[in-house]
């Protein structure tokens, strides 16, 4: 709990009147009487009865399993302006509190989502005001909503509010700079309406006396860099200080909305260190400061006290999806051969990466929601009600703003927000927001703590899990993808598909007996494993472990690709690695450029070794690309490459996709000495570049690898 004492707020926008409605049924704990509002309290929820939803109970007691939660409160979403007044099939924001009344609650939860522009850098969860919409807004989204929460019919409730999830973050990694950049985050910082709408939003609802603002701060795989987590830090304090806003309008933050970062690593520490080199080398790490949400949101809320917010704020932690149990949870750290294994191996955080956001494979229901369950921490919630959708995994044509997002895909490999990994994410999902049946039933399969105290609590008779797969071989393998087969498992009522591991880590599933693993390093040793699954989603022992290294590098495309270059950087040994790139199709079909990759080889000599990289300029837009560094082994003067990636389109026969200017820096800001690097021309003007790869699917198209 906080140390929060009362905030008085100034009437600014009316006055809610001071009586409510009686309410007949009994309540679980001591409130003020019908006829006074709610007396303002440190901590929302302590001795809080919250509200139950029971358009999702409803859903969640026709799943297997689904009774055990269906009685848990959890926020309810405005997405957008009609959702206000409901549907045939949802209830309207009014209807929802009426019935909070009936219920006896005393807290009410819901989350404010629809500013102008919204998540700029996710399609699954745009919508549906534009970037310029910012009036709009303010008339037609927070000032209906405002009026409402202020009706004096509702003033006994503890109203809790989510403002903008992913917005105000947004701004601060994804604007400009970064490997997850896009445009439309760019604009959004340019025109300020993401800090004006957030602060009218704190501004307004924070005039009501009993609604308690809590402001979205990300996660700790989003912010947990210094890089990152002090201008988020100066970035709330402006938008909290925006449109008439003041740090008193803000009761505390919130992290992990919709998200799956674990709760605690119990495994490792960040101070831990293997053979000398620590926790926070490790690849799955990447030097965050931070392994969990609850010591990133401990020590978010000391900066933000230190940026100027109220001493006595608190944090809430989204914990309705990211339990980790099941039969992949680990007990203890991984091998100590190496930092990446000992990480690998223990944490419970089972994702491929943790840029990963969408529909996440293996995941489960975490701690039920608790009131001040630790230092400076407000609530354990459920921000995002498990079994609905973060987004579809395939184009849905819609009317509710929500676009199709590659992260969403399960067969897509990733961008520069999540390391260019595989995302996944979950197949056949739905619109976000839309209900996903396979997703609750995997959340309540893998819950942490287990539902019912099972470690399989996914309901119907069927609790005998298949066994596991043997025979794994390697069927083929290049220098960056190795092909694995097995022998199909046995199970009582049907093996459904397979999850692969590797090193420890769900890198794909397979409805096949067989698995291409692609994107990897060349002569590098990976463990493989194999584990079956049925439909009732029981999960079998893991196969034996198999060794598989990748051929070393080298090779000639010969596909319809081509690409040109052209040196852009006067010096060798500067700070940055310039280049401009076009891809041209030579062949008589068209290409789907969701399939390419281009890899420019390099070195980086001494310095650090991560990397930032940036599109300046490119004809096809820099929205559309992905870009990032990766390891290459230790081939000369190419240990490293500088992958480029198409989001979609297609590049028709004959054409080009014109210039592509992109550079890219050592987080140090060391310098480079580019004269031995493999890739690298002196050419000032376009020429083919047999040196730089087009790979297609995984495999060489054009070039010659090293």
């Amino acid at each position: 709990m906080s140390t929060r004492g009362t905030i008085i707020h100034g009437l600014r926008r009316r006055l809610a009147a001071t009586s409510a409605l009686a309410m007949g049924a009994a309540l679980m704990v001591a409130i003020p009487t019908p006829a006074s509002a709610a007396a303002r309290v440190d901590n929302p929820y302590v001795g809080a009865t919250a509200y139950v939803n029971p358009d999702w109970s409803a859903k969640a007691k026709a799943e297997p399993g689904g009774a055990a939660i269906a009685d848990t409160p959890a926020f309810v979403w405005m997405d957008r302006i009609a959702a206000i007044e409901g549907s045939a099939s949802a209830k309207s924001l009014r209807e929802h509190l009426d019935t909070a009344l009936d219920q006896g609650a005393n807290l009410f939860q819901v989350v404010i989502y629809d500013l102008p522009g919204r998540d700029c850098a996710a399609l699954a969860s745009n919508g549906e005001l534009g970037p310029t919409e910012l009036d709009r807004y303010k008339n037609e989204y927070i000032d209906p909503i405002s009026d409402i929460l202020a009706d004096p019919a509702y003033a006994s409730l503890r109203i809790v509010t989510i403002i903008e999830p992913d917005s105000l973050p947004n701004i601060v990694t994804n604007a400009g700079g970064t490997a997850g950049s896009t445009d439309a985050c760019a604009t959004m910082k340019a025109n300020g309406n993401y800090e004006k709408g957030v602060g009218y939003a704190l501004h307004t609802l924070g005039a009501i006396p009993n609604v308690y603002n809590y402001i979205d701060a990300a996660h700790h795989g989003w912010l947990g860099w210094d890089s990152n987590m002090g201008p988020a830090a100066t970035e709330f304090k402006k938008a909290a200080t925006s449109e008439g806003a003041t740090v008193d309008d803000v009761a505390g933050f919130i992290v992990n909305t919709a998200n799956y970062s674990a709760l605690k690593e119990p495994n490792f520490k960040i101070t831990d260190s293997v053979n000398g080199t620590t926790v926070r080398q490790s690849k799955w790490v990447d030097w965050n400061y931070y392994t969990d949400e609850l010591t990133f949101a401990q020590a978010l809320r000391t900066l933000l006290v230190s940026q100027g917010f109220n001493s006595n704020i608190g944090m809430l932690i989204d914990t309705a999806r990211n339990g980790w149990g099941g039969s992949a949870r680990p007990t203890s750290a991984g091998p100590t051969t190496s930092v990446d294994a000992y990480v690998n191996g223990g944490r419970v955080d089972r994702r491929i990466h943790a840029g990963n956001w969408c529909n996440q494979s293996g995941a489960g229901i975490g701690e039920r929601p608790t009131a001040a369950p630790e230092a400076g921490i407000d609530a354990y919630v459920w921000a995002k009600p498990p079994g609905e959708s973060d987004g579809n995994s395939a184009p849905i044509d819609n009317d509710e703003g929500k676009g199709f997002d590659r992260m969403c895909d399960p067969t897509y490999e990733g961008n520069g927000r999540n390391g260019n990994s595989m995302t996944g994410a979950l197949p056949n999902s739905p619109l976000a927001g839309h209900w996903f049946s396979a997703q609750f039933q995997e959340l309540v399969k893998n819950a942490y703590p287990p539902i019912d105290g099972s470690g399989n609590p996914g309901g119907g008779d069927d609790t005998q899990a298949p066994t596991a797969p043997t025979g794994v071989t390697v069927t083929a393998k290049t220098s960056g993808s190795v092909s694995l087969s097995w022998t199909a498992s046995t199970d009582n009522t049907g093996v459904t598909g397979y999850n692969v591991f590797r090193d420890g880590v769900q890198v794909g599933s397979s409805t096949t007996t067989s698995y291409t693993d692609s994107s990897l390093t060349a002569s590098t040793a990976y463990s493989y494993t194999v584990k079956a699954k049925d439909a009732a989603g029981n999960i079998s022992a893991a196969s034996a472990a198999l060794s598989a290294t990748t051929s070393a590098g080298g090779g000639t495309g010969t596909g319809s690709l081509k690409v040109q270059y052209k040196n852009t950087d006067s010096s060798a040994t500067d700070n940055q690695i310039r280049m401009g790139l076009q891809l041209v199709n030579t062949g008589s079909t068209a290409v789907d450029l969701s399939t390419v990759k281009l890899r420019y080889w390099f070195t980086p000599e001494a310095g650090a070794s991560t990397f930032g990289t940036s599109c300046d300029y490119a004809v096809i837009g820099c929205g559309t690309l992905t870009h990032g560094v990766k390891t290459a082994g230790s081939a000369a003067g190419a240990s490293h490459y500088l992958e480029v990636g198409f989001g979609s389109g297609t590049l028709a026969a004959g054409a080009s996709t014109g210039e592509m200017q992109l550079r890219l820096n050592k987080s140090d800001w060391s310098n480079f000495n580019e004269a031995d690097d493999y890739s690298r021309s002196t050419s000032t003007s376009f020429a083919d570049a047999a040196k730089i790869g087009v790979y297609v699917t995984g495999a060489l198209s054009w070039g010659t690898a090293p």
